[in-house]
Parts: structure tokens; C-alpha cells; sequence
């Protein structure tokens, strides 16, 4: 007992922690500072975002007419007032933290995410326990459709029941550790709040739809952390609706973060079990330097692999997780978006042994324009989809977001003079053949 005690408690400071990465912090309000390598958008007003949007179904319309089943990034940051996503994402991390902590004292702590499951009829007694549901009560929480086939309930679950009980008039009450005292999850939105969260969905859907219109694909671009949360849910929300028969949306995936892999294993299983299509953007990260300090500065542990190996680590573990469910079901398409070597021979290495063609589809590669010519050019000519990331704007905005990219990219100068070198090879082999213009 006391050793399921300690890792119950264990596992609750655990989320206490983690709770902190998504409150609202006044120094980092403003989310562009330490930014090196991510285009971002000031909020000023609702009109603003309209804006934004307009820009984006231009974008959109650009992207249908230079290629064939092209793609067109967007971020919610520019649709949405990052201080109401900030808000939301706590809510969902506080439910999420609710849920380990019934694993914990169900003696499930550290667990991998899939693998935890709370048995329903434990769960309703600590419910009726902690005040917070009758079983006559709870036992109506588990009738529906999903909840209702099993004696247990995961995450994936768990997060479903969150989006009916917020339905209800009722708040749904959950314990504060540190005082005893239950607390409402979801404190009233104000009427603007409210009118916010409408408007959001109205500018995604309008895009999404737009999208489908024009045969291209939207990818929702990855944010910080503290947005995440709220981000990929207002993106599975997307998909469930445009996914059905095949991936418009796609989720990004930062694989500098230490969750990624569960983040990524979860999302599968989430639309394997709905039987939408999963689409996904893998990258590395570009919120390092902010994502470090906030954490330091606010009291939790930093959500980045300690190391760059780390990181690579974690992007072919994620990376070979999605090639494994295209093999098995055909039902998910990822965009590789990188500019390392090692990271394309894996993927092309790992496409061969699982018997995945190009001419499928299911992989994509993705370059910035003006990078890394030599990965993508002999990508497209071997009959790989591969794309050019084109960034739009006024040069005064567009420019510093290109120097922040070289910047990030360490090995830039390395791989410039490898291109370079590689050219002049191949205008001496042309000159020594006679072939100097084929």
C-alpha cells in the first residue's frame, strides 16, 4: 500500500507540474520573444484575424493553381487571440491531469498513455467519494456509444467524456490536490470569450471548406506548447469532419518535445477508432529558446529533449510509428517536413522495407524554398512528392523569418558548400561528356 501510495503521489506532482506549463504567465504574454525560426502574428483585434483569414484563402487559392494537390499552412494564432487558446489549453490539461490521477490511485501511474485504463466501476466509487458524481449520476456519464462497450475507459475515452459533461448546465467539479476543495473545471466563459471560440471555428471552417473546394490540403501549423493543447483540438475537430475520405487537415508534430511520441500514438489511435483519415506534419521544433526560459522562469520541467540526438531520436521513432500505420491500414499520409539527410534515407529506407511506394502518396517530403536543393530535387526526379515551403508576406516580415531559418539550421553554411561543390561536379561531368545543356 505504501508504495502504490508514494507513486500515486509521485505521479500527482507529476501533473501538478505539468499543470503549470499552461497558465497564463504577464512576461510571457507576449509569445514572439525568443522566437528564431516560426513566422508569428501579433493579435489586435477580430477584424485582424479577419484578415488573416483572407490572406490564408489566398494562399489557399495560390497553392491550387502552381501544383496539383498542393498543401497551404495556416496558424491559429492568427485566427484566434492566443491568450483565450492559452486559457482553453489549461482546461484541457486539467482534465487530462484529472484522469492520471485516478490512474495513479488505481496503482497506474507511468504508464504509457494507451496502455492506461481506468476500471469504470473503481472509477465511479472515487467519483461518488470525492463528491463530485452519485454512481446513479456517474453511471449516465458511460452510456454513450463509445463509453458504453467496455469496463474501462482511457484517455482517448476520458477526452470524449469531457466534450459531453461540458455540454451540461451543471459544472463539472473537479479535487484540488493542495486544498481538498473541488473546484469547477471550466470557470463561465465570458459572452466575448464565447463569441471567440465561435469565431475561431467559423474562420477554420471557412478555410477548410475553401480547401476541399480546391483540392488542396491544409496544414495547421505546430505553436508553443502552452497553445498545443488547444491548437490539436481545435484540429481534430477539423478533421473529424473533413477526414472522412480523405486527409485535407493535417496536425503537426514537434518532435522536440518529450510527449511527441505519445502525443502522435494517441492521435492515430483516435482516428483509427472514429475512421477518419490521419494526416500529419512531422517537424523538428522551433520554440526551443522560449519554450527553455518560460519553464524556468514559471517552475516546470522543460518540455524539450534534453539534446539534439534526442530529438532526431524522437522524430524517427514518431516518424516510423506513422510509416508502420500506413502499411497496416492505409489510412494515414505524413508530410515529412525536414531539411536533415539522415532523416529522408531513414524515411526512404523505411518505405522500401515496408513496401510503401511512392506512387501511393502516403509520403511526402517538404523543403524550404531555397533550401537544401540537393534533397529535393533528386526527391522529385526518383517520382517522390515532394514540396517547396513558400513563405508569404511583405518583405519586411518575410526576410527576417528567412535569416531566422539559416540561423536555425547550424549546418546551413556545411550543406550551401556541399550544393555548391555538388553543381560544380556536375558541370564538370557535363563538360567531360559534351553534354553541358541536357
Amino acid at each position: 500500500l505504501s508504495s502504490r501510495t508514494s507513486a500515486a503521489e509521485k505521479e500527482m506532482g507529476g501533473a501538478e507540474q505539468r499543470e503549470k506549463q499552461y497558465r497564463a504567465h504577464q512576461g510571457f504574454g507576449n509569445h514572439h520573444g525568443g522566437v528564431t525560426s516560426a513566422h508569428t502574428y501579433f493579435y489586435a483585434d477580430e477584424a485582424k484575424c479577419d484578415q488573416h483569414m483572407e490572406t490564408f484563402l489566398r494562399c489557399i487559392d495560390a497553392a491550387s493553381g502552381s501544383s496539383e494537390d498542393g498543401f497551404s499552412a495556416i496558424k491559429l494564432t492568427a485566427l484566434a487571440r492566443p491568450q483565450f487558446l492559452v486559457r482553453l489549453s489549461e482546461v484541457l490539461v486539467k482534465w487530462q491531469r484529472f484522469f492520471h490521477q485516478m490512474a495513479a490511485e488505481q496503482g497506474q501511474a507511468r504508464r504509457a498513455v494507451l496502455d492506461t485504463k481506468l476500471e469504470v466501476e473503481k472509477l465511479q466509487e472515487a467519483l461518488a467519494n470525492l463528491g463530485i458524481a452519485s454512481k446513479a449520476e456517474s453511471q449516465q456519464w458511460f452510456t454513450g456509444k463509445n463509453l458504453g462497450t467496455s469496463s474501462t475507459v482511457d484517455l482517448l475515452d476520458w477526452n470524449s467524456l469531457f466534450d459531453s459533461r461540458t455540454n451540461l448546465s451543471r459544472p463539472l467539479l473537479i479535487p484540488n490536490r493542495k486544498t481538498g476543495q473541488l473546484e469547477p473545471l471550466l470557470s463561465r466563459f465570458s459572452e466575448e470569450e464565447e463569441q471567440q471560440m465561435k469565431r475561431v471555428l467559423q474562420r477554420m471552417d471557412v478555410l477548410a471548406k475553401r480547401a476541399m473546394e480546391k483540392g488542396v490540403r491544409l496544414m495547421v501549423d505546430a505553436e508553443q506548447s502552452y497553445f498545443q493543447p488547444a491548437i490539436s483540438r481545435l484540429t481534430v475537430q477539423m478533421q473529424r469532419r473533413f477526414n472522412r475520405s480523405r486527409p485535407i487537415i493535417y496536425n503537426t508534430y514537434q518532435c522536440y518535445l518529450k510527449e511527441a511520441y505519445s502525443i502522435v500514438t494517441g492521435d492515430v489511435e483516435l482516428s483509427c477508432r472514429e475512421g477518419w483519415h490521419f494526416g500529419a506534419k512531422l517537424v523538428r521544433g522551433a520554440y526551443m529558446e522560449q519554450e527553455r526560459e518560460r519553464a524556468a522562469q514559471m517552475g516546470y520541467e522543460d518540455p524539450i529533449n534534453p539534446t539534439y540526438e534526442k530529438t532526431n531520436e524522437m522524430y524517427h521513432r514518431c516518424l516510423d510509428y506513422v510509416l508502420e500505420e500506413i502499411k497496416h491500414s492505409r489510412k494515414a499520409s505524413v508530410m515529412v517536413a525536414s531539411h536533415n539527410e539522415d532523416t529522408v534515407k531513414f524515411t526512404l529506407r523505411r518505405m522500401m522495407e515496408l513496401g510503401i511506394h511512392p506512387s501511393d502518396k502516403k509520403v511526402c517530403f517538404g523543403q524550404l524554398l531555397g533550401m537544401c536543393d540537393q534533397i529535393t530535387f533528386p526527391l522529385g526526379q526518383a517520382g517522390f512528392p515532394v514540396y517547396k515551403y513558400v513563405p508569404y508576406g511583405p518583405v519586411n516580415e518575410v526576410l527576417p523569418y528567412l535569416s531566422r531559418r539559416a540561423q536555425e539550421n547550424r549546418g546551413f553554411m556545411q550543406r550551401a558548400n556541399r550544393e555548391r561543390d555538388l553543381l560544380w561536379k556536375e558541370v564538370k561531368r557535363r563538360l567531360l561528356t559534351g553534354n553541358i545543356f541536357s
